[in-house]
Parts: C-alpha cells; sequence; structure tokens
C-alpha cells in the first residue's frame, strides 16, 4: 500500500514541477504564436474574403401563400400582433400580405 502512495506522491510532484521548466514554457509559448500568426489569421483572412468579397447577394423567395405556414392561432402579446418579435419586412413574409417592402440590394 505504501509503494502505491509513494508512486503516486512521485508522479504528483513530477506533474507540478513540470510547468516550472522554462524550456516547455518557451516551446509552447513559441507554438502558439506561430498557429496564431500562420495558421488562425490566415484562415480569419481567408472566411472574411469569401464571406465579404466574393459572397454573392441572395435572392428573396417569391411569396407564395400555403395553409401550413405561418399559422396564427392566437395574436403576439406585442405591437399589432401579427408581427414576430424580430420581424423584418424586407424578409419576414405576413399570411395574407406576403412581404410589407420591397428587398433593398446593398453594394459592397
Amino acid at each position: 500500500m505504501a509503494s502505491r502512495f509513494g508512486a503516486f506522491t512521485l508522479g504528483l510532484r513530477r506533474y507540478a514541477t513540470a510547468a516550472v521548466g522554462g524550456a516547455h514554457h518557451e516551446s509552447s509559448m513559441k507554438r502558439w504564436k506561430y498557429l496564431t500568426f500562420f495558421v488562425a489569421l490566415p484562415g480569419i483572412s481567408l472566411c472574411y474574403y469569401n464571406a465579404f468579397i466574393v459572397g454573392e447577394e441572395h435572392s428573396r423567395p417569391d411569396f407564395i401563400e400555403y395553409e401550413y405556414l405561418r399559422r396564427r392561432t392566437k395574436p403576439f402579446p406585442w405591437g399589432d400582433g401579427n408581427h414576430t418579435l424580430f420581424h423584418n419586412p424586407q424578409t419576414n413574409a405576413l399570411p395574407g400580405i406576403g412581404y410589407e417592402e420591397e428587398l433593398e440590394h446593398r453594394h459592397h
């Protein structure tokens, strides 16, 4: 029983003192620095380029009144009761009315 406890405390001591060594800290810091500059930042730049520079404008689907969509069994407790909480008149259609405003095209 004592040998197990001794092995456990020896392993604990090695684990606790391993972070004190400066060489390990230096290599870990260098690795994360290189990962940040050579992987993360180029990845973020590529995502930005794809989304905002190359990305195309999405078109809005035509409004078709289906009986099973946009059902209102009771009014919403805010506003006039027909608009959802985060209603956008250009992209959210209302039952029986359709889109309230024409879609504005943004140019980059």
